[in-house]
């Protein structure tokens, strides 16, 4: 269990790290304002579980990664093409890598050998994930 849960808290922490490299693309290439607020927002959300999951892997026994992995490349490809189409584009990259974030933690919430600390952790940062992907998808529904 603690190798599996080990591997399960690294694979959300390179989750989080791409998706801060994905919210920094984005934040780049948006010319609305409360866009770039709003996505800025959600960028230290993600740092702040990165933070929060290295230390619980740490308490572990585990080593955290530093970094994201491949899936970054993918996610800042994704929303440097949409820079190139517009701001709309560049938020509908964003909804598709909260989609992968939001199923990420869903499914870590559902492991059934969770520790209490360890899954109020993880529902918290998926309640992140949800609020964020809800703004980006009212504010996509605002520009049609």
């Amino acid at each position: 269990m603690a190798k599996e849960l080990a591997s399960l808290l690294g694979d959300l922490i390179q989750v989080d790290y791409d998706a801060v490299a994905g919210y920094e693309a984005a934040i780049e290439r948006l010319d609305d304002a409360t866009a770039k607020t709003h996505l800025t927002e959600f960028r230290g959300d993600h740092e702040r579980h990165t933070r929060d999951l290295s230390m619980l892997l740490r308490d572990m026994g585990g080593t955290p990664p530093t970094e994201g992995d491949f899936k970054a490349v993918l996610t800042q490809g994704k929303v440097a093409l949409g820079g190139l189409m517009g701001d709309k584009q560049v938020l509908q990259a964003m909804k598709s890598n909260e989609d992968q974030t939001n199923k990420a933690y869903e499914d870590a919430v559902a492991h059934p050998e969770l520790a209490a600390e360890t899954r109020r952790l993880l529902e918290s940062n998926l309640a992140d994930e949800r609020r964020h992907r809800a703004w980006i998808e009212e504010h996509l529904n605002s520009m049609a």
